[in-house]
């Protein structure tokens, strides 16, 4: 009989993050025609802005959909300064409730030592236009708050987004 694992630990499956192609989501080879080939980076930070260089970092898309080429989702750690990177497929709008429409976003899960259970944020990217009306975007007043969510370009099909778990410029995280 399976022992169920504790929600304070990553559990059984820590080892993925061992193997560095799980940060290539575009490692099986999609096509152009699913979108345009990015590269996400980032740093976490604790309360103290010290680097975060034990938590595993994972990355989930709705858009593309998911299949035999892009699985979409990847998984990584992170670095002795914190930094994280991942290679995958610029999402696009995918639905809401109702009529809302979402604007391009990759959702984020951090787990690391100390943390009892999994923190979830998103990352958007900047420029987007329909961030302005972006369900979860929208419902976040403080604009240095809804800021914490937004990625930058840093490059050629780069983006840039920093992660700071406590303090001044805390990212917004997401209860589920």
């Amino acid at each position: 009989m399976p022992v169920a694992t504790a929600s304070q630990t990553i559990g059984p499956y820590w080892h993925l993050i061992e193997h560095a192609e799980m940060a290539d989501l575009t490692r099986f080879g999609p096509g152009e025609e699913m979108g345009e080939r990015i590269t996400v980076t980032g740093r976490i930070t604790d309360g103290a802005g010290a680097p975060v260089s034990d938590a595993a970092v994972e990355i989930w898309q709705a858009s593309p959909p998911p299949d035999d080429r892009f699985p979409g989702y990847g998984r990584c750690a992170t670095d002795g300064e914190g930094r994280f990177r991942f290679v995958t497929l610029r999402p696009e709008p995918v639905p809401g409730l109702g009529n809302q429409t979402q604007a391009p976003h990759l959702s984020i899960v951090l787990l690391a030592r100390g943390l009892m259970t999994a923190l979830r944020t998103r990352l958007y990217f900047a420029g987007e236009a329909l961030n302005e009306t972006d369900p979860l975007l929208a419902s976040i007043e403080d604009p240095a708050e809804r800021a914490t969510l937004v990625a930058q370009p840093a490059g050629p099909g780069t983006w840039t987004l920093d992660i700071r778990l406590q303090g001044e410029g805390e990212t917004v995280f997401l209860e589920v």
